[in-house]
């Protein structure tokens, strides 16, 4: 497998699948198809909002994921984008430079077509773009198994990744490496509703601590270092490899436009994510072990 400065990455979102998979996963099995009505009815009506709130996809958890394997070539997501819950999205991933695929259902209840339009399109890019390494793709379902099978023939390396509980066992094994959204660094997993006491207190009266915003560039770097931790299996990295990563992550970022002379002293501002160590020549970093 290429080194990851090397690699070119392809990404195919099964949007509908990961979003309809998580809302399952957050609210319990079946729960999309049960809500299914009321979210076409009217998405903004406060209790099902809520719910969709609850089971908001993290689009950056997995476009930074994908970038630890490579430079990201192209990356696609394919959807009903006249969907009241995928159009919350747009945003998002247009800023993440994900070029947005139109599909409609061909009724109410039928599937959209996604995995048909994904899979074509995924083969055509490999004959298209002969220097792609890897190719990602994000859903579970085990319609994608052949496209899989074929990505190994034609030499790619295959990533699957799918929420967990939702994906086909055969899909799984027909990747090179297949991960749960769920795992993803930066996902907090979904916990079980808490039953209630007669003890306890009204939700109304219970009043919430106010937390400080979190730093977006810590978290980022956070990410980093938990990523490139995965794929060296080294607790302590080398700082222009975690840089490397982090550019691929955000190509907008710079230490410099955060006020920092560099990199190593972007670093040094986050001593609760990171600790650098610089007694040799080669500067190496890793993540405080509070946070691992």
């Amino acid at each position: 497998m290429p080194h990851a400065q090397d690699a070119r990455v392809a990404v195919y979102l099964d949007f509908d699948n990961i979003v309809m998979s998580w809302y399952d996963r957050v609210h319990g099995r079946n729960s999309y198809s049960k809500d299914r009505q009321r979210i076409v009815a009217d998405a903004t009506e406060p209790e099902i909002a809520a719910r969709l709130a609850e089971a908001r996809i993290d689009v950056g958890a997995i476009i930074d994921y994908a970038a630890s394997f490579g430079t990201l070539v192209l990356t696609r997501a394919y959807a009903d984008w006249s969907n009241p819950v995928n159009a919350e999205y747009r945003q998002q991933l247009v800023a993440r430079a994900v070029d947005l695929v139109q599909l409609f259902p061909a009724a109410a209840y039928a599937k959209n077509g996604a995995d048909i339009r994904l899979a074509v399109d995924a083969v055509e890019d490999m004959f298209r773009l002969p220097d792609l390494t890897h190719v990602v793709i994000v859903g579970g379902d085990s319609d994608y198994v052949p496209l899989a099978q074929r990505c190994k023939r034609l030499g790619r390396f295959v990533v699957g990744i799918g929420v967990a509980g939702s994906t086909a066992k055969s899909l799984a094994a027909a990747c090179d490496q297949f991960d749960d959204y769920d795992e993803l660094p930066g996902i907090t997993k979904p916990q079980p509703a808490a039953k209630a006491t007669k003890d306890a207190a009204p939700a109304r009266t219970r009043k919430k601590k106010q937390e400080p915003a979190p730093d977006p560039s810590g978290e980022l770097l956070e990410r980093a270092l938990k990523l490139e931790h995965v794929r060296t299996d080294e607790e302590w990295m080398h700082l222009s490899a975690v840089k490397n990563l982090l550019k691929r992550m955000d190509p907008s970022f710079s230490e410099k436009v955060l006020g920092h002379k560099s990199f190593s002293d972007f670093v040094n501002a986050h001593p609760d994510v990171a600790e650098l160590d610089e007694s040799t020549n080669i500067v190496t970093v890793r993540l405080q072990p509070s946070r691992s």
